[in-house]
C-alpha cells in the first residue's frame, strides 16, 4: 500500500487527533511541573542533610521535620544566615551555632529533625546578637513561635537587620563589681562568677545576706549578656536599697556555660553543679566577702532551667538556702527532646519536706514558652500544697499573661521579685 506524502505547511491532523495532541501535551506539562516540584523538593532535602550532623539533632523514635524558610531580600544572596532558638537543636540561643543553607534568589533554609516539641521559639542572626532580624525601626523583631508536633515548613520573611555596634562598658554597670576567673570543679567546666556589692559596701564594716543567681553573664552588663539585654539586677537593687524597699544585700552571678541545660537539670551534671555552688562558690564569698552566712541571709534564685535549679539548691540544701527566687521556672518537660525529660514535679512529691522552714518565690509569663511551662507550674505549685506548705506564708505565685520568656520581661518582674523573696517573714 502507498501512503500519500504530507505537505508540512498544509497538512493538518483529522480533528479527534487534534484534541488527543492537545490533551498530550496538557499531560506532559502537568508531568513537567510535578517532576520539576519533585526535583525542587528533593534539592531542599539535599541542601538541609547537613543538619542532621549538628548536635542536638540526633535521630528519636518518632522524629519530625521541621524546614525553616527564609526569604532576606535585602541580604547578598551568599551572606551567612544563622538559626537560633529555646531548644539544644537550635544551639540554645547560640546566634552562630546552626548555620542556614543558602538556596539563592536571597533565600536560605535549614531542616530541624528532633522529637516532637510542643513549643520553638527562634531569631534568624547573622552570627552574633549585633546582627538580627529587625523591624522598620531598627528594633529586634520579637521571637519566632511555632509548635513542632508535626512535620511542617516555617515561612518567615525579614527586611531588616540590626546593625553592629561597638560595645562600650562605661556606664552599663551600675555600682561595684568584683570578678572571680575561672572557678573550677569536678566534673564541671570552668567558669566566671560576678559579685556586685551594695552601695555603702565600701564605706562601712556590716555583713550582709547574700542572693546567688545562675546565668551571672546576665545579670548586670548587656555587653556580656547572651541576647544584649540584662536583667539590670545592679539598677534596681540600687534603687531598692535606695527606696528602703529591700535590706542592701551582695548579688553573686554564677556564669553558664555551653552544658548549662545539663548543669541546670536533675541528673550526674547537674547534681555537680549544685555541689560547685554549695560547697565551692558560697566558702569562697564568705572567705572574701563579710556576708551574713547562715541560711536565713542566704538565697538562690535563676530563670527558666535556672528557676528550676534555684528550687532545687533550696530543696536539697535546705542547710545552706533558705529561700528560692524562680523566674519562668522550667519544673517539668515531658517532650522537649531527649536530652531535657525531666518531671521535678515528682521529685518533689516523692521525697520528704525538709525540716527547715523554705519560701519560694514562683512566678511565670504568658506568651510563647511560657505557655508550656505554666503546666509543671500549676503541678508544683499544687505538690507544695500536698506537702503542707501554705500560700502567701510559705510560697508565692506570680503570673504576668502579656510576658514572654526574655531577660527584658524578667527584669521587669524583678522588682517584685526582689520584694517578695527578701521581705520578712514567719519562719
Amino acid at each position: 500500500m502507498l501512503l500519500a506524502k504530507r505537505n508540512p505547511d498544509t497538512w493538518k491532523p483529522p480533528a479527534g487527533r487534534t484534541i488527543l495532541a492537545i490533551m498530550a501535551r496538557g499531560l506532559f506539562i502537568r508531568r513537567l511541573w510535578k517532576q520539576v516540584a519533585f526535583l525542587g523538593a528533593w534539592l531542599a532535602a539535599v541542601a538541609c542533610q547537613h543538619c542532621f550532623a549538628l548536635p542536638g539533632a540526633e535521630v528519636s523514635d518518632s522524629p519530625v521535620r521541621v524546614i525553616f524558610r527564609l526569604h532576606a531580600p535585602e541580604l547578598p544572596s551568599d551572606t551567612s544566615v544563622y538559626l537560633t532558638g529555646s531548644t539544644s537543636e537550635l544551639g540554645n540561643w547560640d546566634p552562630q551555632q546552626v548555620k542556614m543553607s543558602t538556596c539563592g534568589n536571597h533565600r536560605w533554609a535549614y531542616c530541624l529533625k528532633s522529637p516532637p516539641l510542643k513549643m520553638i521559639e527562634y531569631k534568624y542572626t547573622l552570627g552574633s546578637w549585633e546582627k538580627e532580624g529587625a523591624d522598620d525601626t531598627g528594633q529586634p523583631l520579637s521571637n519566632f513561635t511555632l509548635r513542632a508536633d508535626k512535620n511542617l515548613v516555617a515561612e518567615d520573611h525579614i527586611d531588616f537587620w540590626t546593625q553592629a555596634k561597638p560595645r562600650v562598658m562605661t556606664g552599663q554597670i551600675t555600682g561595684t563589681v568584683r570578678y572571680h576567673r575561672q572557678l573550677k570543679a569536678a566534673g564541671l567546666r570552668p567558669r566566671d562568677v560576678i559579685v556586685w556589692l551594695p552601695p555603702d559596701y565600701e564605706h562601712s564594716r556590716g555583713r550582709y545576706p547574700v542572693l546567688y543567681m545562675h546565668d551571672g553573664q546576665n545579670l548586670v552588663d548587656p555587653t556580656t549578656s547572651a541576647f544584649g539585654v540584662d536583667w539590670q539586677i545592679d539598677e534596681t537593687c540600687t534603687r531598692l536599697i535606695a527606696e528602703r524597699a529591700i535590706p542592701p544585700l551582695i548579688v553573686v552571678g554564677i556564669y553558664n556555660t555551653p552544658n548549662r541545660s545539663q548543669e541546670y537539670l536533675p541528673g550526674a551534671m547537674g547534681t555537680a553543679y549544685m555541689r560547685f555552688v554549695a560547697e565551692v562558690v558560697k566558702p569562697l564569698i564568705d572567705r572574701e566577702y563579710r556576708t551574713l552566712s547562715d541560711r536565713a541571709q542566704t538565697f538562690v534564685g535563676g530563670s527558666s532551667a535556672g528557676g528550676l535549679c534555684a528550687f532545687m539548691l533550696a530543696w536539697e540544701y535546705p542547710q545552706v538556702f533558705s529561700r528560692a527566687m524562680c523566674v519562668s521556672p522550667a519544673f517539668k518537660l515531658e517532650d522537649n527532646g531527649r536530652d531535657i525529660h525531666f518531671d521535678y514535679v515528682q521529685t518533689v512529691r516523692n521525697s520528704p519536706l525538709p525540716r527547715i522552714p523554705l519560701f519560694f518565690y514562683i512566678d511565670n509569663g504568658g506568651v510563647g514558652l511560657e505557655q508550656v511551662l505554666q503546666g509543671g507550674i500549676d503541678e508544683m505549685l499544687a505538690a507544695l500544697q500536698e506537702k503542707g506548705l501554705r500560700p502567701n506564708r510559705d510560697y508565692v505565685s506570680v503570673r504576668d499573661q502579656q510576658a514572654r520568656h526574655s531577660e527584658s520581661d524578667w527584669a521587669r518582674r524583678l522588682p517584685q521579685a526582689l520584694r517578695e523573696l527578701l521581705s520578712e517573714r514567719e519562719e
